[in-house]
C-alpha cells in the first residue's frame, strides 16, 4: 500500500526521487460541490493539485463555490433535472442524483479527451465502464470501508424481485462491488479501511493510502479553558458513538467539567440525551465554524465505530486537543501520544480514558503539543496534495 510514510526522514542527498508519471487531462467527478466544507473541501484541494500541476481537464460536480480554479474547468450540475423528483424520500433522490452525475461523466469519458479518471465510490459505475472501454486508467476513493466491512460471511443475494421506478433509483450493494473491481486503483483513507479490502482478497498494489488534510491556520490551539471541557464534534448519531460518550459522562459526574456537543442532533440521539442528561452538558447543534468550539476545549472525545478517516480528528488535533477515540475513526491519534485509543461501544474504557485525562493535566499538556505537531508534520493539505500526485502517478503506471 503506497503513500503511507509519515514523519519519514528526508532521503539521502544522493538518492534522486522517482519521477512522477502524471496525466495530461484529468477528469474528476464527485457527488458534492467544489469548495465549502467536508467533501467539498476535499474536492477543492484535489482539483488544486491537478490545476497547479497543469493537467486538470475538467471536474463535474453539483456546484462550484470557489474562485481559484477557472469556472471553465468546472462542469456544474447545480441546475439539474433530478430536481423534478425532489419529492421522493432522500435515499431515492440521492440515488437518482448520483446516477445522473454518473451518466453525464460517462458521456464525457466517451469523448476520448481524458487520460485519467478520478471519482468516488457509488458515483461512477457507468463512468468506470466507459473508462475501461477507452483504456483510461481510473481511481476511486472509498469514503468509509469496503461495502461488506471486511466480512466474509455475507449472505448471498436472493433472486431479483420486480422493481418499480423508485426502487431503480436506489444504490444497491452490487454497484459498489463492481466499481471496486473496475477501478485500477482504490484510494483508502485509513489502515482499518485498507484491511477491509485485504480481507476480501484485493491485492496490495490496488490499494493507495491517502489520509485527509486540514487547514492548520484555520484550526489552531486556543487558550486553555477554566474548566475541564470535553468537546464532541460531529453528527449526534450512534455510529459516531454519541450514546457511548453520554453514558460515560453520566457515570463520571465530574466536578468543574462540562461537555459540549457540536453537531446536528439526530432522532436516534434524543433518547440517550434524555436518559443521560446532566446540567453540565451544552448542546451547540450544527456549527459552520467548528474551530470556534474545538479551540475552546480541553480534550476531544469521538468514539466512532465506522469512519473512513474522520475529518474532525484532524481538526481537533490541529487545535491541540488530546483525543479519546477509536482506531475505526482514522490514523491521526497514536495511543498514549496524541490521545487514548478505546474500542468502539466500550463505555467503561471511554469513562476511564476521560477520567485519566481529567486527573492528569500534565498528560493533557504533553498530548496537546504532540497532537498539533503530528498534524503540522503529516496532515496539512500540502501533504495531501503531494500524496495525491503519487496516487495519480501510480494509476498511470498500472495501465
Amino acid at each position: 500500500m503506497f503513500g503511507e510514510t509519515l514523519s519519514a526522514p528526508p532521503p539521502p542527498a544522493s538518492t534522486a526521487p522517482e519521477p512522477l508519471v502524471l496525466p495530461k487531462h484529468l477528469l474528476y467527478s464527485i457527488f458534492a460541490r467544489i469548495g465549502g466544507s467536508g467533501l467539498d473541501t476535499d474536492a477543492f484541494e484535489t482539483l488544486r493539485a491537478a490545476h497547479r500541476g497543469g493537467f486538470l481537464g475538467r471536474a463535474v460536480a453539483y456546484d462550484n463555490r470557489q474562485k481559484e480554479i477557472p469556472a471553465r474547468l468546472i462542469y456544474s450540475l447545480r441546475w439539474h433535472p433530478v430536481r423534478l423528483i425532489s419529492f421522493v424520500d432522500r435515499p431515492y433522490y440521492y440515488g437518482a442524483k448520483k446516477k445522473y452525475l454518473d451518466w453525464i461523466v460517462a458521456r464525457q469519458l466517451e469523448t476520448g479527451r481524458y487520460d485519467l479518471f478520478h471519482s468516488w465510490s457509488g458515483d461512477c459505475l457507468a463512468s468506470l465502464r466507459a473508462a475501461k472501454r477507452r483504456g483510461i486508467p481510473s481511481l476511486v476513493e472509498i469514503p468509509t470501508w469496503h461495502r461488506d466491512r471486511g466480512r466474509l460471511d455475507r449472505a448471498p443475494s436472493t433472486a431479483p424481485k420486480k422493481k418499480g421506478w423508485k426502487e431503480n433509483l436506489l444504490l444497491e450493494r452490487g454497484r459498489f462491488l463492481e466499481e471496486y473491481n473496475l477501478a485500477d486503483l482504490l484510494i483508502v483513507l485509513s489502515r482499518m479501511a485498507a484491511d477491509t479490502f485485504r480481507i476480501q482478497g484485493f491485492p496490495e498494489e490496488k490499494l493507495f493510502y491517502l489520509p485527509r488534510g486540514v487547514d492548520i491556520e484555520r484550526f489552531r490551539p486556543g487558550p486553555r479553558p477554566p474548566v475541564f471541557r470535553v468537546v464532541f464534534s460531529g453528527a449526534l448519531i450512534e455510529r459516531k458513538g454519541i450514546h457511548t460518550l453520554l453514558e460515560a459522562w453520566h457515570r463520571l459526574a465530574l466536578k468543574d467539567a462540562e461537555l459540549w456537543l457540536v453537531g446536528s442532533v439526530h432522532g436516534e440521539a434524543k433518547p440517550h440525551l434524555k436518559k443521560f442528561w446532566r446540567e453540565n452538558i451544552r448542546v451547540v447543534g450544527f456549527a459552520r465554524d467548528p474551530e470556534t468550539y474545538l479551540s475552546q476545549g480541553t480534550i476531544h472525545v469521538f468514539p466512532s465505530s465506522l469512519e473512513g478517516s474522520a475529518k474532525v480528528i484532524y481538526e481537533a488535533a490541529a487545535c491541540g486537543l488530546p483525543q479519546v477515540t477509536t482506531r475505526e475513526s482514522g490514523d491521526v491519534v497514536n495511543d498514549g501520544i496524541e490521545g487514548i485509543i478505546i474500542p468502539p461501544g466500550d463505555v467503561d474504557r471511554c469513562a476511564e480514558a476521560i477520567r485519566h485525562l481529567y486527573d492528569h493535566p500534565e498528560i493533557v499538556a504533553r498530548m496537546s503539543v504532540a497532537a498539533r505537531q503530528r498534524v503540522v508534520e503529516n496532515f496539512t493539505w500540502d501533504h495531501f496534495r503531494a500524496r495525491l500526485l503519487g496516487a495519480y502517478s501510480r494509476a498511470m503506471q498500472l495501465r
